[in-house]
């Protein structure tokens, strides 16, 4: 008697260039069609300037273990420097101008991060705040940079490339997705390079990665200037994608302590990390408002709002310091392989 044996089809992982495939396919096919114009204005541009700032980061903090507050700085910079470049260098392209303005806050961060030649750690974080409140100072003391406007809040000018004007809420989407889609990919082949690792043996033992031949005190530098660039780059999303304004303001401390939070709740080192930990960090107010009015009514205002927001923040990321250090990137990848363990053995 034969046995007749049915051979059923083995669960195969999917190559690892196919999720951002199918997501960037998602993003800029289906999201214009079905979006709303709330959820480009409200959640998705603050989401990729953000996304575009906590990668920034990243790459100096969870890759090259150096710790900054001075984000906001950096993406005061570029926002301004993108603004100037605009309105003093006629016939400019915006690409052209946008890729300068990432320079100069580079040039910034270059500048801020000599410290880290000599300090680490808390003392290098706190060396840092000097970026923060020096930036924030000259953009308010000196008039030149806002063009002499008297409230030192300026209008941002049109998203224009090629004769092709990016108008409204889903043009500026795609402008901005486009932006940071390009950045991203050169920040992984980046720290997927000889340079990334050189991040890395930095960041886990200084004294072995000089032994090894690592240039420390260049490739710390090179951190800060890679960092800054791209953190510039999404001051100018901020600015003149999101906003559509740009003012000293809107890069304060709270901005940096914010990009902060990303990093750590989405997880150091990990490219994924920084657009998990901004889609936490842009949803949760919009939930916890919601949540409030359904609990509280008028009793929830924007102030207790903001007092709430802060607490709950709070205690998350110390509940993801405590049992999740690897942040929102490590809980995704092992919910993945558990899926795909539970698919192979079915």
């Amino acid at each position: 008697m034969s046995v007749l044996t049915t051979h059923l089809p083995s669960y195969r992982p999917l190559p690892g260039w196919a999720a951002p495939l199918a997501v960037l396919a998602v993003a800029y096919g289906a999201v214009p069609i079905w979006g709303t114009s709330y959820l480009f204005e409200a959640i998705l541009l603050p989401f990729l300037a953000l996304s575009l700032a906590g990668l920034g980061l990243n790459i100096l903090t969870g890759y090259a273990g150096q710790v900054s507050l001075g984000s906001a700085a950096f993406m005061a910079v570029g926002a301004f420097a993108a603004f100037n470049i605009n309105l003093r260098i006629d016939g400019l392209p915006l690409i052209a101008g946008i890729v300068l303005a990432g320079f100069a806050a580079a040039a910034i961060g270059l500048v801020f991060g000599l410290p880290s030649l000599r300090l680490k750690g808390f003392y290098l974080a706190v060396s840092t705040l000097a970026a923060q409140f020096f930036v924030q100072w000259a953009l308010t003391k000196f008039s030149w940079f806002s063009n002499d406007s008297a409230s030192g809040v300026i209008d941002a000018p049109p998203l224009a490339i090629a004769g092709f004007v990016f108008e409204g809420p889903v043009g500026r989407y795609y402008f901005a997705l486009t932006v940071v889609s390009v950045l991203t990919f050169i920040a992984y082949r980046l720290v997927n390079s000889q340079t990334g690792r050189n991040f890395v043996a930095v960041r886990d033992n200084e004294t072995a990665a000089r032994i090894i031949g690592v240039p420390v005190l260049k490739t710390k530098l090179l951190a800060f200037a890679i960092s800054s660039f791209i953190i510039g780059v999404a001051g100018v999303l901020w600015a003149f994608g999101y906003l559509r304004t740009v003012e000293p303001a809107g890069f304060n401390l709270d901005r940096s302590f914010q990009i902060l939070f990303i990093v750590i709740i989405g997880g150091l080192a990990s490219i994924r990390g920084a657009f998990f930990g901004a889609a936490l960090i842009v949803v949760f107010p919009l939930l916890l408002s919601r949540l409030g009015a359904v609990l509280f009514g008028d009793v929830f205002d924007s102030g207790v709002l903001d007092m709430t927001q802060r607490i709950v923040l709070g205690a998350l990321i110390i509940l993801f310091l405590v049992l999740e250090p690897d942040g929102l990137a490590a809980l995704w990848d092992r919910t993945r392989k558990r899926i795909g363990t539970a698919l192979r053995q079915s």
